[in-house]
């Protein structure tokens, strides 16, 4: 077979092919020319076994612990490397580790149907109307900001048990009615499909190798995530110290998330800001830095408890606690705070373009917003609430404390 380069780069030296549940059945002719030429074959246990009646190269299993880094692979750059996988590689896949490491032009990938795809086919679910998540090594939390009314949902599992565990969790909150389908070994000659409902779950002896099918049904008490920035208050655990649901909702309009970055929470409270941040992009990140270990604690499971347990909570008091943290494109302080010393290395730390925006209730910290107002420029609002409360057998509007807000560009 002829090696496939262009002027300068190396040859395609790797080929990466995805495997099914039905082995050699499911190969095409170059996949099977590609194995059988190769001098090195990595894989998984099963894949291995799957060609070893014609692959005449070197089988190597991955390493226990799996190595991210590739380094067995890298090592052998320039020889004839041959990785199997599962499915579709850049599917939640090796492939896409191994695109990290490897330039695109220097990997040739056959790939099969993903499991999502295969289970979306035999339910007839199209695949652009659906939810899809791994849950392969990855925390159960992350299925949460998914189950929304009359969802429908495809979940990539790590093992039997999952199923069950992800019933309890959608029984637990009160999504019990939802109708869960375990399909197994999907593509090959052990494949089946079994169905029960998420409070009455009772699906034994389930293959390790399944994708959990999940149609989401609902009461009024079911614990839905909304789909817009202000969640409602009581959705997390606080002491007080939260940034009310309107304030929150302006100020995350004001830091503006854009996918893929990183937000320092300075003074986090209850995380309620860093974590809705989070649930507007899978990729959004968020350090969250609070100097009160009980509330450092609550901030952990708040970010469970709403779907975002890979938050990150730093320990410790501002400017301190930010040395050494990765370059933020967003920073916001909360509204108690009066220390200059936190203003002055979030501006600095912040990247150019980023944005950075502080909330003061105090006189104290609304002092220091309008001197960096008048220092640096950007924009000075003051937000002001009042809600509706009794008095007497009659309603009248009580004013929360007025919240100034500094928002403001690095250039």
């Amino acid at each position: 077979m002829p090696a496939e380069s262009s002027r300068g780069a190396r040859p395609k030296w790797l080929t990466v092919i995805g495997i099914g549940e039905d082995g050699l059945a499911g190969l095409g002719d170059e996949a099977k020319q590609r194995i059988a030429k190769a001098e090195i074959i990595f894989g998984g246990k099963r894949h291995l076994a799957l060609v070893a009646s014609f692959a005449k190269g070197e089988p190597r299993p991955w390493a226990v612990p799996f190595d991210a880094g590739m380094a067995d692979v890298l090592a052998l750059a320039g020889r004839n490397v041959c990785v199997l996988a599962s499915g579709d590689p850049f599917f939640h896949g090796v492939g896409a580790t191994l695109a990290r490491k490897v330039k695109p032009r220097e990997m040739h990938v056959i790939p099969a149907p993903s499991a999502v795809s295969l289970a979306a086919a035999r339910l007839g679910w199209a695949l652009q109307d659906i939810e899809t998540v791994s849950l392969h090594g990855r925390p159960l939390d992350l299925i949460r900001p998914l189950l929304q009314p009359n969802a429908r949902i495809l979940v990539l599992t790590s093992d039997a048990e999952a199923p069950d565990a992800i019933a309890r969790l959608l029984t637990e909150l009160d999504f019990g009615a939802s109708r869960l389908t375990v399909l197994e070994a999907l593509g090959g000659p052990k494949e089946s499909q079994r169905t029960a409902r998420a409070d009455a779950f009772d699906l034994e002896n389930i293959n390790p190798l399944n994708v959990l099918a999940i149609e989401i049904d609902s009461n009024p008490q079911a614990r839905v995530l909304p789909l817009t920035v202000g969640l409602a208050d009581h959705l997390f655990d606080h002491d007080g110290q939260i940034t009310k649901r309107e304030i929150r909702a302006i100020t995350l309009s004001s830091l503006a998330p854009r996918r893929g970055e990183l937000l320092w929470d300075i003074g986090a409270g209850s995380g309620s800001i860093g974590i809705e941040w989070m649930l507007a992009h899978p990729l959004m990140r968020t350090i969250a830095i609070e100097a009160d270990p009980t509330r450092a604690a609550r901030i952990h499971r708040n970010a469970a408890a709403c779907g975002v347990p890979g938050l990150v909570v730093v320990e410790g008091s501002a400017p301190k606690a930010l040395a050494k943290l990765d370059t933020p494109d967003a920073i916001f302080i909360g509204g108690g705070g009066s220390d200059t010393g936190v203003l002055s290395a979030a501006t600095k730390a912040l990247r150019t373009g980023g944005r950075l925006v502080a909330n003061a209730v105090t006189l104290e910290m609304e002092a220091l917003l309008l001197a960096q107002h008048t220092k640096l420029g950007g924009d000075l609002t003051r937000i002001a609430i009042s809600r509706a409360s009794p008095v007497g057998s009659m309603q009248a509007w009580r004013p929360a404390m007025p919240v100034t807000q500094w928002s403001w560009v690095k250039p």
